[in-house]
């Protein structure tokens, strides 16, 4: 595997404010000029949102091959590894921006909405809907190019939400719709792994954390992602040791050691466990 680089979100974005809307086809055009292959297996440092509006091709996402075609919207959160293919192959729209530039000073609705459509691998809106996003694109086209900066961020942010909120309304029918506590409890739940991984691969730990019981958390974990809270903690485990090792910047046992586990030897049996192979050969 080619040793993965981290992007950060002024790579190829000069804004002054942590949002930007381009076509596909200038993020190729950026990467050529820097001499970044856009096919090559990279982290990102912050948030995206893929629009898909003609041609066919694929996208990998965390090691999974997504489909695209006319209506595919693909949701990309902070440290998720993705690449494009080679040649271009569709046009639409790549949204990028920074968690924190959405989530602050946000109101419960509007984040309930963001969380739920950022916490899905991708989201079909229908090649028909596709003239009732444009839009809500061109509008934020226009806000980025207008050299008027008064509440600037403010305006994208409005946009943004809005254009959530109508891609939800088409893609209503495809998702169950989840209670909001118990869907919040699960995305906090996703949180805290990312923050304590390190600390504990018990769900026993992470229900104390959130001062709920484990049969809750179990049942959430069971409702939202059908899997019981301790598969989803090692789902979770799995997909950050192969971003890790894929990285090839770390030694097998600082990568254990950093996921958490004491004893390389039971990181690597854990590994073999559930991909067949151990973690050296995994990078081969």
């Amino acid at each position: 595997m080619v040793e993965i680089e981290n992007i950060g979100f002024t790579r190829f974005i000069n804004q002054p404010i942590d949002f930007e809307v381009i076509p596909i086809e200038e993020l190729y055009e950026r990467c050529k000029q820097s001499n970044f292959d856009i096919s090559i297996s990279h982290r990102i440092q912050f948030h995206a949102l893929i629009i898909i509006t003609e041609g066919k091709g694929v996208h990998n996402v965390d090691f999974n091959e997504i489909i695209l075609s006319p209506g595919v919207v693909i949701p990309l959160v902070k440290d998720q590894v993705n690449y494009f293919e080679k040649e271009l192959q569709v046009k639409g729209y790549v949204i990028s921006f920074k968690a924190s530039f959405i989530t602050d000073n946000i109101g419960e609705k509007d984040l309930f909405h963001f969380l739920h459509l950022f916490n899905t691998k991708s989201l079909l809106t229908g090649e028909e809907n596709i003239p009732n996003l444009i839009p809500f694109i061109t509008l934020l086209k226009n806000m980025q190019e207008s050299s008027n900066q008064n509440l600037k961020a403010d305006f994208a942010k409005n946009i943004f939400l809005s254009l959530l909120i109508q891609m939800k309304r088409f893609t209503v029918y495809q998702h169950e719709v989840f209670q909001s506590k118990r869907f919040k409890d699960f995305i906090q739940f996703k949180q805290l792994i990312s923050l304590h991984y390190h600390d504990s691969h018990d769900a026993k730990f992470y229900a104390k954390k959130l001062f709920v019981s484990y049969k809750y958390l179990n049942d959430i974990c069971k409702e939202l992602a059908n899997v019981t809270a301790k598969a989803f903690i090692d789902s979770w485990l799995l997909l950050e040791i192969k971003r890790n090792l894929s990285e090839k910047k770390y030694t097998t046992q600082e990568i254990a050691f950093k996921v958490g586990f004491q004893e390389p030897s039971n990181f690597i049996r854990f590994f073999k466990r559930y991909e067949g192979v151990t973690p050296s050969k995994f990078t081969n």
